[in-house]
């Protein structure tokens, strides 16, 4: 079997309604605190992909009871610091910095080494952010650099922190905020504005949290060493998922599309402000509040006066995991846009600007870039006829589909890479571009 697909055509005018996959983001953190809780828990509609199903695997190792069916996934938490380690357990993180960064967190108080490790992507990002931090609790860290693999063993007498967190990383905060659950006493964290679903769900579950919001820090207290019953979670869809379908509406001809039950959490909806700035003009329908997070249906339509931005650089952590394919959309815009103060992406699964200031010049787009801005010559125009390879991207999936979209739009003869790349998140990505008419050859 191949390890590259061919993309020959454009996709056709489509009017479509669709369901995308799982929150990946939700679908880990529900993982996570399920298997602390006391009792059984269950996920309806948790992301089938490899990093949520590594999760699960972990956990099995670390002595946790999970059943899974079509219908939902059960996890029988026995509450905090209830995990039977064996010795010399290895748990294998695969791509997830999401689920590598935070499971430290949740191992504050083991009592016994863990060794984690992943796979090369993951491998060369940096574990200092949350390392810092953890040892500062008490934790004991052994790290190759800082850098995996990392052997964590915890401690008895973890003591409560004063953190400061000021990447605007949610990982980061989050894995704090789960250390600080083992941990008697209150632990503060000043962070940065980043995603809040760990604060979400902490507040569903009735943990002792205070959360006080200002402009640019969210200042946060746990009070640890409270334990919480099972619960049950509908996860919604993705909206980093949902954004290749709003761009590759967005650049095609005469096509809408309704994008079903996706999580429009604010800290999560930069994309969609930076893009209706952009005159887009994306609409979300039938919103509604669950359990802490907005969900609506997300209506877009091709626009074919697309404009550039000036992109404020608050915006940037709102849609972190979306400037690929913001850049995409950046480059068939009229005028030149300005997005600065994105070194975070480079932190990525692969060092996500270099790589697409990489593929917009092969694409012939004008561009200048550093390490951490990015300017965008758009052309109104742009129309791809030539033959694309994209490979060498460490496997990153999000580069992947963002290539994809590139050739479903803008037309050429593509050869993209590492097609596997998309199991990491976003399993279903092939079978919902087939479900709109597009063509892309495996």
């Amino acid at each position: 079997m191949s390890s590259f697909v061919l993309i020959k055509n454009k996709i056709k005018s489509f009017n479509k309604k669709i369901f995308v996959s799982a929150d990946k983001s939700l679908s880990i953190r529900w993982v996570l605190l399920a298997a602390q809780a006391t009792g059984k828990s269950r996920a309806y509609n948790l992301l089938e992909s490899e990093d949520v199903n590594n999760a699960l695997k972990a956990l099995k190792k670390l002595g946790i009871k999970i059943n899974k069916t079509k219908k939902f996934c059960e996890i029988n938490g026995k509450g905090l610091n209830s995990f039977l380690i064996k010795k010399n357990t290895t748990i294998n993180a695969g791509n997830s910095g999401t689920f590598s960064r935070i499971i430290l967190g949740v191992l504050a108080k083991s009592d016994k080494t863990v060794k984690l490790i992943g796979d090369k992507s993951l491998s060369r990002r940096d574990f200092s952010r949350v390392i810092d931090p953890l040892r500062l609790f008490g934790i004991n860290i052994k790290s190759n650099k800082n850098k995996l693999p990392i052997e964590i063993l915890g401690s008895k007498f973890l003591r409560p922190i004063n953190y400061f967190e000021n990447k605007g990383s949610a990982q980061c905060k989050s894995c704090v905020m789960f250390a600080a659950l083992n941990t008697p006493g209150i632990t503060k964290i000043k962070a940065k504005k980043s995603r809040d679903h760990t604060e979400n769900f902490f507040k569903t579950l009735k943990l002792p949290i205070k959360i006080k919001k200002e402009k640019k820090f969210d200042f946060i207290e746990i009070i640890g060493q409270k334990n919480y019953k099972g619960f049950n979670y509908n996860i919604p869809s993705d909206i980093s998922s949902s954004a290749f379908f709003i761009a590759l509406t967005l650049l095609s001809e005469d096509s809408k599309i309704l994008i079903k039950n996706a999580n429009i959490n604010k800290s999560r909806t930069g994309i969609i402000d930076i893009l209706n700035k952009m005159n887009a003009k994306i609409r979300f329908k039938n919103k509604k509040i669950y359990k802490g997070e907005k969900i609506a249906d997300i209506f877009v339509r091709s626009c074919r006066n697309l404009k550039s931005i000036n992109c404020p650089s608050e915006l940037n952590s709102r849609a972190i995991d979306e400037f690929l394919i913001i850049f995409l959309i950046a480059s068939k815009a009229k005028g030149v846009s300005y997005f600065r103060n994105l070194s975070e992406l480079n932190q990525k699964e692969s060092p996500r600007l270099k790589v697409a200031t990489k593929i917009l010049r092969m694409m012939g787009v004008k561009i200048i870039s550093t390490n951490k801005d990015i300017k965008i010559y758009g052309n109104p125009n742009l129309n791809l006829n030539k033959s694309y390879v994209v490979k060498n991207f460490m496997k990153d999936h999000r580069v992947f589909m963002m290539s994809c979209i590139a050739a479903l739009s803008l037309g050429g003869k593509w050869k993209i890479y590492d097609k596997d790349s998309i199991k990491t998140s976003f399993p279903k990505f092939f079978s919902l571009i087939k479900s709109l008419g597009g063509k892309i050859n495996q």
